[in-house]
């Protein structure tokens, strides 16, 4: 069955609650090793932007990948001021545009496995970088486990994968917002009422991982205090500082 088949089904067949709490597997386990990360380049403010918006509603319902959407902000000047925008948005899509030696950033934009970009309101082109990457051994090659112990919550990651040639990674941490639906006010979407999913609020760097198995702590007053929910990226990072692959990426459940 084709992922963008299964991304219906789970859509259709799961409920979305609207704290934004990702909803997991029937047996209350999210993946160790989820099929992909999936992160959208956005904005209020472009018109080619909600056909994007629209389909990665259905990668955000999938308990099979981590989606997150960044609103970038280089489009406010069009005249409508993106509610959701961070230039800390804007700033890692420059960051990934250098990483892949592109010449321009564009909205709207889906990053794959921190490995390469296409357009992100084309279903076939997100389908295809995933399954091609999947079976080219550039998934999700390292499994994060997410448990709750006492007043921490706890990231184990696993060791890397035998040839993969990996050793170092940044354990990043993304927290984002429940959906929002937002009214366009002005700009090229004036009057339309669209809705956001999982739209990045804030990055923090965790800890480091050099392809052994660790475990890394956060306070759960930390999780919970955040109005959305929150994700982990085991994403490798050049000596230039530059993204590189995701090699691993969670949920983190949003504790009760």
């Amino acid at each position: 069955m084709a992922f963008r088949e299964v991304s219906r089904l789970v859509a259709a067949a799961l409920a979305i609650v609207a704290g934004g709490v990702v909803v997991a597997k029937a047996d209350g386990q999210m993946p160790e090793k989820p099929l992909g990360v999936v992160e959208l380049f956005t904005s209020q403010g472009c018109s080619s932007c909600p056909p994007a918006d629209e389909f990665f509603a259905e990668l955000a319902s999938n308990p099979n990948l981590v989606a997150l959407s960044y609103h970038v902000d280089y489009w406010d000047y069009l005249g409508w001021r993106d509610t959701l925008s961070r230039k800390e948005n804007t700033e890692r899509q420059y960051d990934y545009m250098r990483a892949f030696n592109s010449r321009s950033v564009y909205t709207p934009q889906a990053v794959i496995n921190g490995r390469a970009h296409v357009n992100g309101a084309s279903r076939g082109a997100v389908d295809g970088a995933l399954d091609t990457m999947a079976k080219a051994g550039e998934g999700m090659l390292v499994g994060i486990r997410i448990t709750r112990s006492g007043d921490g919550v706890m990231i184990d990651a696993g060791d890397a994968a035998a040839g993969s040639g990996n050793a170092n990674a940044h354990v990043v941490v993304v927290y984002f917002d429940p959906p929002k639906t937002v009214a366009i006010g002005k700009g090229e979407n004036d009057g339309r009422n669209l809705t956001y999913w999982n739209a990045v609020s804030d990055i923090q760097t965790a800890g480091m991982w050099h392809g052994k198995a660790q475990r890394y702590e956060l306070p759960v007053s930390e999780i919970s205090k955040k109005q959305g929910g929150s994700a982990v990226l085991l994403q490798a990072v050049g000596q230039d500082g530059l993204p590189g692959p995701i090699l691993g990426a969670a949920f983190i459940q949003k504790p009760e």
